[in-house]
């Protein structure tokens, strides 16, 4: 799905491009589950309904994450190795997300928000997901959305480096994705870092 919700214009993309040469090797890789993902304490499991999960979510005060992955992803194993080792990241979705894991090749049943049931590699296509990892937030202010479109609020697609993931996160919790493009978000963020003298890259 292209929209203004989820297009990136190639400069900012550029900016968050990973480097996987940057990442550091480490013995405390988090477990691996049946499917051969990597998981999470902080991994909600459910029985898989959109809109029942979206709901639970913001009966909690927050919003509904789901992340897309698949077994021998560099890229999700750089998500999970970097990003998700920051305790200002793990905090953050602690506090303001309820995280779902679907694997883009499984055969788990989903229930999609509009009711119709399939496995993840099928709710994968509809929902135009083709690269992992895929991060979708759906905000809870839209609770009760009846498909897709209505429901997501902001995409992630492929592996964006710490800052600007979480600056992804704090744009799908907000309201601001409904009138401002991300790109002006993230510089408003980046500006603001710089004038407290910190330096993004290095967030």
């Amino acid at each position: 799905m292209i929209n203004r919700r989820t297009a990136l214009t190639s400069a900012a993309a550029a900016l968050a491009a990973p480097s996987l040469l940057s990442a550091k090797t480490t013995s405390n890789e988090p477990p691996v589950d049946a499917d051969g993902l990597f998981t999470q304490d902080f991994f909600h499991t459910s029985f898989l309904d959109m809109a029942e999960d979206h709901a639970e979510a913001a009966a909690q005060g927050k919003h509904l994450m789901v992340l897309w992955e698949q077994k021998g992803c560099p890229y999700c194993r750089e998500l999970h190795l970097v990003n998700f080792a920051r305790d200002e990241i793990r905090d953050y979705l602690h506090e303001n997300y309820l995280v779902l894991q679907l694997n883009l090749w499984g055969d788990k049943e989903v229930t999609d928000f509009d009711g119709e049931v399939m496995i993840e590699k099928t709710i994968a296509r509809k929902w135009f997901v083709s690269f992992t990892p895929t991060t979708i937030m759906f905000n809870a202010n839209d609770v009760g959305a009846q498909d897709l479109r209505d429901a997501e609020a902001f995409r992630l697609t492929g592996y964006f480096k710490p800052f600007h993931f979480i600056s992804g996160l704090e744009y799908g919790a907000s309201d601001v994705y409904r009138e401002q493009p991300f790109q002006r978000f993230v510089q408003a963020r980046f500006d603001h870092l710089e004038e407290q003298g910190l330096d993004p890259d290095l967030w």
